[in-house]
């Protein structure tokens, strides 16, 4: 190595060492500055817990807690004893410590099954509580909903296909755009809307202008207010483009509101209508019970 060399290397270490001596904080600043300190090498690093990693500590033992107390016991204490039993048991391995997890172990799952039976007995005792009638779980139930929410928007697409269009942006090299035009085909054999086809090949400064980035794009566009609201980017089945209009028709048209954005009107002051209770001028939620 040349003498050069080594000059300069003495004279960046000079560098460094003057500079991290003038950077360094006087001790008030250190402590008040939570930004330094122990990472950068100017106090001394914090002392471990060490009631955490004293392994002679005495752990609880299940014969220190009567079943009663540990039934009526407050979730978060009972959950830090079932944690401690269950390490007793794990470093030990004694057949007692292990018998003592198994049990109290054998208490949470008793107290969560008689959390599900109260609470069962509640949303059959308070019948607004349950949603069986929003959301019916057998076949029939599941049939006559589907049918309702279809029979809803195909009405909605109907009145609203003068009120409103449809914008398509897609590209003549866009394999997506080929499945989606079928599915549009199918849509327009259901409903005569009128769908503004617009190639972005060859009209660039629209899609510009709407923010188009990406093709297959629909775009739902009210006639008379020129309000719009993206309805897809990328191929979307014939159902959930029925959905997705139907809600952007509600929300132009202001029938729903945003928190109210994916529920039926035949859903309205049920389960499934989130701000129903805190209507104040409608009918009561059937959901909600008075408190005594």
């Amino acid at each position: 190595m040349s003498w050069r060399l080594l000059i300069l290397f003495f004279s960046l270490f000079l560098c460094f060492t003057q500079l991290q001596a003038a950077e360094t904080p006087p001790p008030e600043e250190t402590v008040s500055n939570p930004k330094r300190g122990w990472w950068w090498y100017e106090i001394e690093p914090p002392e471990a817990k060490t009631e955490e990693i004293q392994a002679g500590r005495p752990l609880p033992a299940l014969s220190d807690y009567s079943l009663e107390t540990l039934w009526e016991m407050h979730p978060d204490e009972f959950q830090g004893i079932l944690l401690q039993i269950h390490k007793k048991a794990v470093m030990t391995l004694k057949e007692d410590d292990v018998r003592d997890y198994l049990v109290i172990q054998d208490i949470a799952r008793r107290k969560a099954l008689a959390f599900t039976n109260v609470n069962a007995m509640i949303v059959q005792k308070y019948p607004g509580l349950s949603l069986e009638a929003d959301f019916p779980t057998v076949l029939p139930g599941r049939n006559a909903r589907i049918r309702q929410e279809m029979a809803e928007i195909d009405t909605k697409l109907e009145e609203s296909r003068k009120d409103f269009a449809l914008i398509y942006f897609y590209s003549p090299t866009c394999h997506f755009c080929t499945e989606q035009n079928k599915i549009l085909n199918f849509f327009l054999v259901k409903h005569p809307w009128e769908i503004r086809k617009i190639d972005i090949t060859k009209r660039p400064q629209i899609a510009e202008g709407f923010g188009v980035r990406a093709v297959p794009y629909l775009l739902l566009i009210a006639r008379k207010s020129k309000e719009t609201i993206p309805v897809s980017v990328g191929v979307i089945s014939l159902k959930e483009l029925e959905k997705r209009l139907y809600r952007g028709i509600r929300l132009i048209n202001k029938e729903t509101t945003p928190e109210g954005y994916s529920m039926f009107e035949y859903e309205r002051g049920g389960g499934f209508d989130a701000t129903a209770p805190l209507r104040v001028n409608g009918a009561p939620a059937p959901a909600m019970i008075k408190r005594r």
